[in-house]
């Protein structure tokens, strides 16, 4: 009982093995499958392809795609036994001997028929269905635009291509060819299955304007491709539309049919922005705007300006898709600079007063009596400015000028003027007196009065003589001292107080209540600092 089973258990197992085999290469794609094969094969190929299922002896119906450029493909098959004779599409073929059968056209299905029969007369027949597959080729073999020419230049592998025509064409023809004439092209250019190329005229858009072309290419098989053209036709806009300079106004306004301009700015403005917008954002700029790029409209460049009082050109050319060009031209003047101010001023000997500053005009030098002359130095702000005056210009693009200044007298003023004329012609006048000291320490004149009546010196005045005197009747107790300077400049001081500068006659009282009365003393300090005192004894008497 035991043995029964297990013999079961083979059977069992050997079946659903075989039942797995039939299910792996079983009836899809027509195969056919027998338990036992009288007359089978051991191998089958069929070159180019790949066999559906894959080959097994008992399995006798296969399907082969073959390639869409297969005219023809081998077959080779060996029987299991060599007595067997086999024929191929009826012709007796020996075992692994190739046989070549002729496919038909792409899309059709060729049947290739396999008896195998053994010494007996049994047999076997294999069946192959050879299937050529449609083509795939949506290739162009070939494209041409006229007039223009492709950029890049054709290639079946590139789909995208621009072509510039001129701004006078207002058509173009474009001619197609298939790479396989089975193919169908739809679009822009159509043509059937079977006609190799098509041909179609385009109308064009304006001027600056772009027409798009796409041509379509679907393969036997289904598979598209689409192949475009831009159609650049192209512009003569060599205008600008918009044009500014910063800081600065264009002289006159802005047209695009205006090609001069002028622009004025101040004289601290050393660099302007200029700005141009392209009517056309397919046309380049060139010359001191460098074109900001394909299909930019506007460029923008930082323009250095040359000195104060000189003027800066600027040409932007504009050119046009179609070659044409414009130059636009501005001229930006540079206000001449109106900086009329010394940056320095000295006189040797001698120092200024006040101390120099650029905004004061007016200036003291006072000099020793021996000084008689004196050298004046000036420095420009502005070097291009001109010195006039006192001092004559170093030169131009100079900035300091000196000159020597002869003195009057001691006790006497000479005035220094010195003209700065910047040069935008606006001037300012420095101006120096220059104070040669005066030695001049002598009293012009001197006398005393006891109220209304004069007393007399004794000596008589005179300026060399120092020591005076002079008589008062007893009971008066006041005199009046008048002393006059020879230099006004000169100071008073002692019994009699200095009037004033420049005034040249001092006055006092002098009131005596004790006895004797006092000495009358008086002090004249030249302007150089010399001093020279006067006195003046005052001695009372019973009769005068």
């Amino acid at each position: 009982m035991r043995r029964n089973l297990i013999c079961a258990r083979r059977c069992f197992i050997t079946g659903l093995i075989l039942a797995i085999g039939l299910s792996a290469y079983g009836c899809s794609d027509s195969a056919s499958v027998s338990d036992d094969v009288q007359v089978p094969l051991s191998s089958l190929t069929v070159t180019p392809g790949a066999l559906r299922p894959a080959f097994f002896s008992n399995t006798t119906n296969y399907t082969v795609n073959a390639p869409t450029s297969a005219t023809s493909v081998t077959v080779k098959a060996t029987p299991k036994d060599s007595t067997t004779t086999m024929t191929i599409n009826g012709i007796l073929t020996a075992a692994g001997q190739g046989r070549s059968v002729t496919l038909g056209a792409p899309g059709s299905t060729t049947t290739i028929i396999i008896v195998l029969e053994s010494q007996n007369g049994t047999e076997t027949t294999y069946t192959v269905n050879v299937t050529r597959l449609l083509s795939s080729d949506n290739n162009l073999s070939a494209l041409d635009v006229a007039p223009g020419n492709l950029v890049p230049p054709f290639d079946p592998d590139i789909e995208d291509y621009t072509v510039n025509v001129g701004v006078l064409v207002e058509r173009v023809d474009v001619s197609a060819t298939k790479s396989d004439p089975n193919a169908v092209m739809s679009g822009s250019v159509s043509a059937g299955a079977g006609t190799a190329s098509g041909q179609a005229t385009i109308q064009l858009g304006g001027p600056g304007s772009s027409t798009p072309v796409s041509i379509t290419v679907t393969a036997p098989n289904g598979t598209p491709k689409t192949y475009r053209i831009t159609v650049n036709r192209l512009s003569n806009d060599d205008n600008l539309s918009a044009l500014t300079v910063t800081p600065g106004t264009l002289s006159p306004a802005f047209a695009s049919t205006t090609l001069t301009y002028i622009v004025d700015v101040a004289t601290n403005v050393t660099e302007v922005t200029v700005m141009a917008t392209k009517s056309d954002p397919n046309a380049v700029l060139s010359g001191s705007i460098a074109d900001p790029g394909a299909g930019q409209a506007t460029g923008q460049a930082t323009i250095q300006l040359g000195g104060p009082g000189t003027a800066t050109p600027v040409a932007i050319t504009v050119t046009a898709p179609n070659g044409n060009s414009k130059t636009y031209a501005i001229t930006v003047n540079r206000a001449a600079s109106s900086d009329n101010n010394l940056s320095a001023l000295t006189v040797t000997p001698g120092s200024l007063v006040p101390a120099f500053a650029s905004s004061n005009l007016d200036y003291t030098v006072n000099v020793a009596t021996d000084v008689t002359e004196v050298t004046v130095t000036a420095t420009k702000s502005d070097p291009n400015a001109v010195l006039s005056g006192s001092i004559a210009d170093p030169g131009a693009g100079q900035a300091t000028g000196q000159a020597t200044i002869p003195l009057g007298g001691p006790g006497t003023a000479t005035p220094v003027s010195i003209i700065v004329t910047a040069p935008s012609g606006v001037f300012k006048t420095y101006t120096i007196t220059v104070n040669r000291l005066s030695s001049d320490n002598n009293l012009l004149a001197l006398s005393l009065a006891a109220g209304a009546i004069p007393l007399d010196l004794t000596p008589p005045f005179d300026q060399n003589h120092l020591d005076y005197m002079v008589e008062v009747p007893i009971g008066v107790i006041e005199v009046t001292v008048t002393a006059t300077k020879s230099d006004p400049n000169a100071v008073l001081s002692g019994s009699v107080a200095d009037p004033g500068p420049g005034q040249a006659t001092g006055q006092a009282t002098i009131t005596f209540v004790l006895l004797p009365p006092p000495q009358v003393s008086i002090t004249v300090t030249a302007p150089n600092g010399n001093s020279k005192t006067y006195t003046v004894t005052v001695n009372q008497v019973l009769f005068p």
